[in-house]
C-alpha cells in the first residue's frame, strides 16, 4: 500500500471572472523514501496540487474534491482541528521564499522548536538539544551559536536550511519541498539537494518536489508527474522520462534544455513550445495543449485524450505519443 495516494484531485479558486481551475482529477501515488517531482512550466498546477494534500489553500476561496489518503487515513475530509495535528508531524512543507515565510521578530532557534513543543512532549533543555541536532543535520555551519540569530542575520542558503530543518523536525512522513532550489546559487543548491537526499535514506522521509527545473529533477527525483493547465500529461520513472519522453509539451520542455542542446552537438539553437498557455478559467473536454502542438488534429479537440500506459510505469495523456518530433 503506497504511503500517500491521492486520486482525481480538483482544486478550484473562486474569482470575479469566475472559477478558477488550479488542478484538474491529478492522481499519483507515493512510496515510503520516494522522491517524485511535479514540473511544469509556472501556472501549470503544481503548487496548487501539492498544497492541495495537507490542506494548506485558502479555504475561503478554494474548493478542493478528490480523494488523498496519507498512511490509511483519508485527509480530504478530517476535521480542521484533526489537520492541525497531522501539519508538521506527518506532513511538512518547505516553502518557497524563506524570507517570507519565517518570522523576523523570532530568532530561528524559537522558530524551529516551535514546531517541535507543539507536536512533542520534550522539555525546553531536549527541544534546544533537538533543535541543535536539526540543524547540523541540514549542514548549518556552528549550529548552536545561530540558535539566537534571526532570519535577516542568515544567507539565502541558511535561511533554506533553517526552513527544511523545521519541516523535519517531527520526522515528517512526507516533505512537500516548493521551488527549493530557485534563487539560490549553484553551489547552496547544490547543498540544499544533497540535504534533500539524505533526508530520504536516513529518515525514510517520501519527498514531493515541485519544480520546473529539469536538472533538479534529473538529479534527485525517482519519478516525475509533467503537468499542463492544471492536468497530469505524462508520468514515468525518471530516467525513462529523460530517455524516452512522450507527450509533446514534455519533448517541449527537454528540448528547451541548454544540456539537451548541447548532448545533440551544441549547435542547435534552443527551442520554444509556440502559442500560449490557456487560461485556467477554462476546462474544455478537449486536449489543452492541442493548440499549441504539432501532432494535433481534430481528434484532439474532439475529447480529452485519458491517460494511458506506454510501458512499464510509464503513463501519458496524449493520443499522439512518441519520443520523436517536437511540439
Amino acid at each position: 500500500m503506497p504511503l500517500l495516494e491521492v486520486t482525481d484531485l480538483r482544486v478550484q479558486y473562486r474569482t470575479e471572472d469566475g472559477p478558477v481551475h488550479a488542478a484538474k482529477d491529478v492522481s499519483f501515488s507515493l512510496e515510503r523514501g520516494e522522491i517524485l517531482a511535479l514540473v511544469g512550466e509556472s501556472g501549470c498546477g503544481k503548487t496548487a496540487t501539492a498544497m492541495a494534500v495537507p490542506r494548506l489553500l485558502d479555504g475561503g476561496n478554494a474548493t478542493i474534491g478528490g480523494k488523498v489518503v496519507l498512511d490509511g487515513t483519508e485527509l480530504t475530509r478530517l476535521p480542521e482541528k484533526r489537520m492541525q495535528d497531522i501539519r508538521g508531524k506527518d506532513i511538512s512543507v518547505v516553502f518557497q521564499e524563506p524570507m517570507t515565510s519565517l518570522n523576523p521578530a523570532y530568532t530561528i532557534g524559537k522558530q524551529i522548536g516551535e514546531v517541535i513543543r507543539r507536536h512533542t512532549d520534550m522539555n525546553r533543555g531536549q527541544v534546544r538539544e533537538r533543535v541543535v541536532e536539526l540543524l547540523e543535520l541540514v549542514g548549518m555551519p556552528d549550529a548552536r551559536r545561530r540558535l539566537g540569530a534571526y532570519p535577516h542575520e542568515l544567507s539565502g542558503g541558511m535561511r533554506q536550511r533553517v526552513m527544511i530543518a523545521t519541516a523535519v523536525a517531527c520526522d515528517p512522513k512526507v516533505l512537500i519541498a516548493d521551488e527549493p532550489t530557485t534563487a539560490l546559487d549553484v553551489t547552496i543548491q547544490a547543498a540544499v539537494l544533497d540535504i534533500i537526499r539524505r533526508l530520504r535514506e536516513e529518515l525514510g522521509t517520501a519527498v514531493i518536489l515541485i519544480t520546473h527545473d529539469l536538472g533538479v529533477v534529473a538529479e534527485v527525483a525517482d519519478h516525475v508527474v509533467v503537468m499542463y493547465s492544471g492536468r497530469h500529461v505524462e508520468h514515468a520513472p525518471t530516467a525513462a522520462l529523460f530517455d524516452k519522453p512522450q507527450h509533446p509539451y514534455t519533448l517541449g520542455l527537454m528540448d528547451a534544455l541548454p544540456a539537451r542542446a548541447a548532448r545533440r552537438g551544441g549547435r542547435r539553437r534552443l527551442t520554444e513550445i509556440p502559442g500560449m498557455v490557456p487560461p485556467p478559467t477554462t476546462d474544455p473536454d478537449a486536449c489543452q495543449f492541442a493548440p499549441r502542438c504539432a501532432r494535433a488534429d481534430a481528434g484532439c479537440t474532439a475529447k480529452r485524450p485519458a491517460l494511458s500506459r506506454v510501458d512499464d510505469g510509464h503513463l501519458v495523456a496524449c493520443y499522439h505519443p512518441g519520443p520523436g518530433g517536437t511540439a
